[in-house]
């Protein structure tokens, strides 16, 4: 039929584009192959795709670099195979003698060749993880005997001299650190064998920056415990210090060890052959860090810039050593090391770095981990001594080591959550045991020093992962410990995860999950009624009920702005007549308006966002009262969202946002509000806990926020004329210009009017950080110090704190347990903060701490030490 014909063409014009987009040039095809090499045996592969390389050659090096590029730093766990590949592709050939007689490069050294510009990239650029990646290549071609060893030393040693940098910040310092001693551990034997001198004086390098950075230790250790200086703990391993720890132990036996550490498939190749050239790694120089000055010093008014604290990096241990590799045995070492690598760069899809994960075990020598169950007996290495490790249990203990870094976690936590999730679902019945041992391990660290941060996120993880799962979980295992006290860290952890499960579900499905016990009005886990609203004037028994319906009616009726300010004018009156002689009119005023406000936006988000932007006039004339009008708004949003403390920090977000309130506030607030009074003390809680922290974490931020937004607003303001000037000069200057007087000077033209604003707002926004961050110092003073004159302190803050009652915590009341977490928050503001205290450390350290000077008491010396080395002062 006539239909037919155009259609059928088409069809078949659709057909010949897909085929189009689906052809793949020579290069590409060979790019491929490389980047795809293991996919089935990577031993038997190895030969095939070497063939397939030397084929296509001609033309093809700077496609064949560019797949052994992607390979090396996309896929690390095949690098020995890389290399074993490239030793393949730099022998010379049956095809290839006649050119080599010419004096030609072999084929492995052109490829060589063309990786080095890549790496050079990658180090001008300072990607660390990919330079540390092509240095273990190099490292691995060193062994193979196709680098040369003094050039690999040279290189190394290049690394080396980064840690003797003045002023080194410790990011860099531990990357280039990282990148020398993984490079020593794969190719020391071959480069001691050519300088035991060389070799050593890299592995002082390293002990002597360890040894100088044990003071900054203290603020990101795993487990807190105030009354000791923890040089090492069982429980956790800072990461250089493992990378040291396994040098000296390989270089106590001459890299020995390296040959069960790492597959090497090169080793059984036969020689190069004689007059083979070996490549000469050039010589480098790390480049200097990149330092951007943007915007302006609050306390100089110069140019300056707060810059991320990078700290020692801790990874918390969940098992014994028989079960997970250990961190400081070289096997280990190397094991955790490619795991961490495959979880940071599969970042960007946890779906296959799950996949990855659990067939990492191909990749590693025979007998490092257990055979997965159900796999042929006859196919099953022989178990190796100090090896022969769980795989499901290392992979939670490096996912789960990686999400509590301290201070954050390279990613945002949502990942490694989900990472978890993913591999529990590609192997559930060998993973969900693994999950339920690494709960209970981390349960049961909670009362032996566990970092309150650290809790904070177990907890986050507990519910997210329960959530994934049913809410399934065996609590009647935790029954026991609702004797402890009601702040016990364990009770405070069973209060925190089902708090959390509710968001995430809903009051009455969670309830069915806990046994009775847990339920019971006593064991304060869950709470008696569901997240809402609880508005105080709802009953008709609220003297201020009437008066508070009127105002509800009129924001009922979408009111016009100035009519309810009318009319709470006219409440004043009318509760000041009928009122007791003793009650604050204006403070009523304030709690019937904010929390009427609140009732009508409490059906949803966009509810509340509605109300809020309606009304902001209304708020704006409530919080005309100062310092007194502000702390009775947040008050009454305490009040009214106290079965929802989410609620609460999202409008304190909002107020801020606003600018009802400032983050000041918020944290002076919290400190004499927060919802960490559980005692109901009118002068304010005696310690902080997770919520507050919330609180005081989100005004922080907020003015840091913008003092981070306003500094780059100058900053492009600043270039822009400084630019536009640059223009007007080069057109309108003239050779007869420049022979004027010396004396004689061009007026520069004023700055610009927007320029002027954005310089003011910044200066404004930067004392409003200053402010901010001297209240919680402040804050966490009264708290904590004894020597402090307010009530508010802690009269236990200082007994918490020796060796003689930490060993007896199983004694401890809510105070001592109140008091350990306030100094547990205080610990993680020092470290959190870290970088904007250093730049007002000496103003705000003469205000607050002026008066501990001298001083001898446990907790005063405490609370310096831990500020001294958030700020630098302590070397």
């Amino acid at each position: 039929m006539s239909y037919e014909r155009p259609y059928n063409n088409r069809r078949r014009n659709r057909d010949d584009y897909e085929r189009r987009e689906a052809y793949e040039t020579p290069e590409q095809k060979i790019r491929t192959a490389i980047i795809r090499l293991g996919e089935v045996d990577v031993i038997q592969e190895i030969p095939r795709v070497a063939k397939q390389i030397r084929e296509q050659a001609v033309g093809s090096v700077p496609a064949i670099s560019e797949g052994f590029r992607i390979g090396v730093t996309e896929q690390p766990y095949k690098i020995p195979y890389y290399a074993n590949l490239l030793r393949l592709l730099h022998d010379h050939a049956d095809g290839e003698q006649e050119s080599s007689t010419s004096g030609s490069p072999s084929l492995g050294k052109q490829i060589l060749e063309d990786f080095w510009k890549g790496f050079q990239a990658f180090l001008d650029k300072l990607s660390w993880r990919e330079t540390r990646l092509c240095i273990h290549f190099f490292a691995h071609l060193t062994m193979a005997k196709v680098i040369s060893v003094q050039s690999m030393l040279n290189l190394l040693q290049s690394f080396v001299a980064v840690l003797d940098e003045f002023g080194v910040s410790h990011g860099r310092a531990k990357r280039a650190g990282l990148c020398a001693a993984e490079g020593l551990m794969i190719a020391g034997k071959t480069l001691k064998e050519a300088s035991v001198t060389d070799v050593i004086d890299i592995i002082n390098a390293i002990q002597i920056y360890v040894e100088s950075a044990a003071s900054s230790k203290r603020l990101v250790q795993p487990v807190a415990q105030f009354h000791a200086e923890l040089d090492s703990l069982e429980n956790a391993d800072e990461l250089l210090e493992s990378a040291l720890a396994v040098l000296k132990a390989l270089n106590s036996t001459d890299f020995a060890e390296s040959v069960n550490s790492y597959p090497q498939p090169y080793v059984d190749l036969p020689d190069l052959p004689d007059g083979a050239a070996v490549f000469e790694l050039p010589s480098v120089l790390v480049p200097p860090e990149i330092i951007e000055l943007d915007g302006l010093s609050a306390d100089t008014g110069e140019e300056a810039q707060v810059k991320k604290e990078e700290w020692p990096e801790y990874y918390i241990r969940l098992f014994d050593n028989e079960v997970t590799p250990d961190p400081v045995s070289a096997a280990g070492y190397a094991v955790r090391s490619a795991l961490l690598d495959i979880v940071e760069i599969f970042e960007v899809n946890r779906k296959e770095c799950a996949r990855l994960l659990l067939e990492y075990p191909k990749w590693t020598l025979p007998g490092t981990f257990k055979p997965r169950p159900g796999a042929p007996v006859d196919l099953q290495p022989e178990p190796v001594p100090g090896k022969n490790w769980q795989l499901e249990s290392t992979l939670m203990e490096i996912v789960l080591g990686a999400l509590f870094v301290l201070p954050e976690s390279t990613y945002k936590a949502i990942y490694y959550i989900g990472l978890i999730t993913e591999i529990c679902k590609l192997s559930p019945s060998t993973v969900g045991p693994a999950v339920g041992k690494s709960i209970r391990k981390l349960y049961a660290s909670l009362a032996d020093g566990l970092d309150v941060e650290v809790s904070r996120r177990f907890a986050e993880w507990f519910a997210i992962h329960m959530s994934n799962f049913g809410f399934q979980w065996v609590w009647k295992e935790w029954v026991p410990d609702l004797s402890l006290a009601q702040q016990h860290p364990k009770r405070g952890f069973a209060r925190r995860a089902v708090e959390f499960e509710i968001r995430l579900a809903y009051h009455e499905r969670i309830a069915k999950t806990l046994p009775e016990a847990f339920q019971a009005e006593g064991a304060h886990v869950l709470p008696e009624h569901a997240p809402g609203p609880d508005f105080e004037y709802d009953e008709p028994s609220n003297p201020h009920h009437n008066a508070a319906q009127s105002v509800l009616n009129l924001f009922k009726g979408r009111a016009k702005a100035e009519d309810v300010l009318a009319h709470l004018e006219s409440l004043k009156t009318t509760i000041g007549e009928t009122a007791d002689g003793d009650v604050n009119v204006d403070a009523v005023i304030r709690s019937v308006a904010v929390q009427s406000l609140l009732n009508i936006g409490s059906r949803s988000f966009s509810h509340f966002l509605n109300a809020i932007e309606r009304y902001l006039p209304v708020l704006r004339s409530l919080a005309t009262g100062g310092l007194e009008a502000k702390t009775d708004i947040l008050t009454a949003v305490s009040l009214f969202w106290n079965r929802n403390r989410q609620m609460i920090a999202i409008v304190f977000d909002k107020l801020m946002q606003y600018q009802i309130v400032d983050p000041t506030d918020v944290v002076g607030w919290t400190f004499t509000n927060g919802v960490g009074n559980e005692r109901g003390d009118s002068e304010g809680p005696s310690a902080i806990n997770a919520h507050d922290w919330d609180l005081l974490k989100g005004a922080l931020d907020k003015a840091n926020g913008r003092v981070l937004v306003a500094r780059k607003k100058v900053t492009a303001l600043r270039k822009e004329e400084d630019d536009t000037r640059a223009r007007a000069k080069a057109s309108g200057g003239d050779v007869t210009s420049m022979e004027v007087d010396t004396e004689t000077k061009l007026d520069e033209p004023p700055e610009s009017a927007a320029l002027t604003t954005a310089v003011k707002a910044f200066t404004s926004l930067t004392s409003q950080q200053k402010t901010a961050l001297a209240r919680a110092l402040d804050g966490f003073i009264a708290c904590l110090a004894p020597l402090s004159s307010d009530r508010r302190a802690n009269p236990h803050a200082h007994e918490v704190l020796t060796e003689k009652a930490w060993h007896n915590r199983a004694n401890w009341s809510d105070e001592e347990w109140n008091a350990w977490e306030t100094w547990g928050w205080y610990r993680h503001f020092c470290r959190a903060y870290s970088p904007y205290l250093r730049n007002y450390s000496t103003t705000l350290g003469t205000v607050s701490l002026k008066k501990f000077e001298g001083s001898t008491d446990p907790a005063a010396l405490q609370i310096m030490k831990l500020w001294s080395v958030a700020t630098g002062e302590e070397a």
